[in-house]
């Protein structure tokens, strides 16, 4: 079944059109990843989705139901979605956080059984030595862990997430791709914007490519394709074995 589908969408900016009448379908309980260049339409067809950019044109459906017709509400248990910045403002704990995850669900009254979901996800993410630190002083690798705990906190179907490796250090990235490829085996639908294809393929399940405006896919997506990476990246790239597995790099000559 598929999670997401997308018919026809188009999208501009006063000075750019940047989506154009693009065809794209997510697999339901896969890790996708969709990878490109800067600048070219990724995030925004990522914040359409997630509901946040609403002048569209074209067709949507998340699970069989449109798009449009979904309020705030019947999006949360579809959608959780990372944005590529997360800032706080406030010095919330990292359980406080998490609990933030359930606003629209319980509102402000909190539930015994949200706080026993945050004690399974601290425990889950390994961070429950963090619950009483202050979220804006933990390390850029720990507050990503935590922002994906509080979208586990909303139980969403699809996990929509902006770069989510983006400023981690290597432990972290890996952490981070290890645990995504669990939640897409555990009923998740994830779907990631990356820019490190070598990670992407180590992980990843199925690959899609955003080049000029329109979303393109190998015959089976779920195989990585060199010639459709090179010709988005304007770059080469070669395949590496190594133990019996197959690491694709970058070569940094322009194609």
């Amino acid at each position: 079944m598929q999670a997401i589908e997308i018919s026809n969408l188009e999208f501009s900016y006063p000075d750019k059109k940047v989506l154009k009448k693009l065809e794209v379908s997510f697999f339901e309980n896969k890790f996708s990843v969709l990878l490109g260049i800067n600048g070219g339409g990724k995030s925004t067809l990522f914040k359409i989705i997630a509901g946040l950019l609403n002048n569209y044109s074209g067709n949507i459906s998340l699970f069989g139901k449109d798009h449009k017709t979904l309020t705030y509400k019947d999006r949360a248990p579809l959608i959780g979605f990372l944005p590529q910045f997360n800032q706080s403002v406030f010095s919330f704990t990292v359980e406080d956080v998490l609990l933030t995850g359930r606003t629209a669900f319980s509102g402000f009254s909190i539930k015994t059984s949200d706080r026993e979901m945050v004690e399974e996800i601290m425990k889950d993410l390994s961070i429950t030595h963090l619950r009483d630190k202050t979220i804006n002083l933990l390390s850029g690798g720990e507050q990503q862990i935590v922002m994906i705990g509080r979208l586990l906190m909303q139980k969403p179907k699809i996990l929509l997430l902006d770069e989510p490796t983006n400023h981690l250090d290597v432990y972290y990235q890996h952490y981070l791709m290890e645990k995504l490829k669990k939640y897409s085996k555990e009923g998740f639908t994830v779907i990631s914007i990356m820019h490190n294809p070598t990670l992407a393929f180590q992980y990843a399940d199925c690959f899609y490519y955003l080049h000029d405006g329109h979303v393109h896919t190998a015959a089976d997506p779920c195989i990585p394709d060199i010639d459709l990476l090179e010709a988005v990246y304007n770059m080469s790239f070669v395949q590496v074995e190594k133990n019996g597995k197959t690491f694709i790099l970058p070569f940094g000559e322009q194609v």
